[in-house]
């Protein structure tokens, strides 16, 4: 059979396609701006005929109809690898449980049989003239999900970009069970952050520890895209690109000249990213584009390959950090907010990496429910939090009083380094709390 019969003869309707899930099955949706509201919303419509299917998902950016459509979990139980937005609120209502992971070792999890997979649901591009359907802007762990899977169904739409590789950013006609075609709704587009003034010091600071030459990992936020914003009117010179998450601010400091990745020393001259989430300045950049490689997250995520490049400079935000140097990114309290991501795999990569430097980057402050300013440098970590990076790991804290690097330092040390940078008008009470934990020791820097 020829690659277009194939293709053709695997259409199903939507509802058709979705009677392959069996009560308790394990059923995988897409990830990012690539889960299947249109899968989802036919999935749904059968909850009364299933019972016990757990979905599956990492970050999907829309509340699923599977979840409105259960509230009481009976049919469908909802898990997510990276919490969106929609999922943060889900959990909140106890509709929502996250799967912890740290992110550069996602694929092993299928390839060992850790996460079983009845069912997986995409979205992807049409295919091409070699029958090779593209996974758009999310490769991360679908390849290796799709895989594992029993069947795959693919949900079709026209307003995918094609993504070139890399490796594995793409699916052949014949690796994929159902085809459905989509509604070719254009992607989901991130609403713009604003940046504050706090957001501009801290990103100046960031901006004095890059080199021209330096490869760049940039994480999600307005701190994050000050930087890029800077980076592009700035007379930074050949920088790269080796990140977990692709944003708008790179095509910025592309366009701007900034970005040309020949001084990398893998995957030289490429955008080398394994999942994109930005608006259509983006996705239309990425379309087709040689200067961008999509790679499954055990490549762009994995330490060993991070390292491989030299200047590897990472900026990634945090909820908190103790005087201990233990940050946490990914939940307040017993709280999720998001997830491990790349956090730990880049903070740990860029140290390895000649020259490399990974920060951790918040604002010193914030204010409580009750008004009150409160220090985001801490004495000890709110109880429940999760521990992103752990002190041993962590590298360099930024906020907007400075930084402070703490390789080497003792707990004393690191103590002073932190309180530091904290707001001027909380750190008499964290030198208490620090003596009182027995990490203190008076010096001549703060009295």
């Amino acid at each position: 059979m020829d690659i277009k019969s194939e293709y053709e003869s695997k259409f199903v309707s939507v509802d058709e396609a979705v009677k392959v899930v069996r009560s308790d099955d394990v059923v995988h949706y897409g990830e990012f701006m690539m889960a299947s509201h249109v899968l989802d919303e036919a999935l749904a419509k059968r909850k009364d005929e299933l019972n016990g299917v757990v979905i599956n998902t990492v970050c999907c950016p829309f509340t699923p109809q599977t979840v409105i459509n259960d509230p009481e979990r009976k049919h469908f139980i909802y898990n997510d690898w990276h919490f969106s937005g929609a999922s943060r609120k889900l959990h909140d209502k106890n509709l929502c449980n996250y799967i912890s992971l740290t992110y550069h070792e996602a694929p092993s999890f299928f390839e060992r049989g850790y996460v079983p997979v009845d069912v997986a649901m995409i979205k992807v591009t049409p295919p091409d003239k070699h029958g090779y359907v593209n996974l758009g802007t999310s490769n991360s762990m679908t390849h290796a999900m799709c895989d594992a899977a029993r069947i795959v169904i693919a949900e079709v739409n026209d307003s995918v970009p094609r993504c070139l590789g890399g490796s594995r950013e793409a699916l052949h006609v014949s690796e994929i069970d159902y085809f459905v075609q989509g509604d070719n709704r254009p992607l989901l587009q991130l609403p713009k952050v604003p940046i504050s003034d706090i957001d501009r010091t801290i990103a100046k600071i960031v901006l004095e520890q890059i080199e021209d030459g330096a490869c760049l990992q940039l994480g999600i936020g307005a701190m994050p895209n000050a930087v890029g914003e800077m980076i592009a009117q700035s007379d930074l010179k050949n920088l790269g690109v080796h990140t977990e998450m692709l944003v708008d601010s790179f095509v910025d400091m592309y366009d701007a000249g900034r970005i040309t990745g020949v001084r990398k020393q893998i995957d030289k001259g490429k955008m080398v990213y394994t999942f994109a989430m930005g608006t259509n300045k983006l996705y239309d950049f990425l379309n087709n584009n040689p200067s961008c490689a999509s790679y499954p997250v055990d490549y762009t995520n994995d330490p060993d390959t991070i390292c491989q490049n030299d200047k590897v400079v990472c900026v990634n935000n945090a909820l908190e950090v103790d005087l201990y140097g233990q940050v946490a990114s990914e939940s307040s309290g017993m709280r999720q907010i998001s997830g491990t991501g790349g956090q730990l795999d880049f903070i740990y990569g860029s140290y390895k990496s000649k020259g490399g430097k990974g920060l951790i980057c918040l604002t010193s402050t914030y204010v409580d429910k009750e008004g009150k300013l409160q220090s985001r440098i801490k004495p000890f970590l709110t109880p429940g939090s999760t521990v992103t990076v752990p002190r041993s790991i962590n590298y360099y804290v930024i906020t907007e009083y400075g930084i402070a690097m703490l390789k080497g330092k003792s707990t004393w040390q690191r103590a002073e380094a932190l309180i530091n940078i904290a707001h001027p008008d909380l750190r008499e009470e964290l030198i208490k709390e620090a003596d009182a934990q027995k990490i203190w020791v008076r010096s001549s820097k703060i009295s």
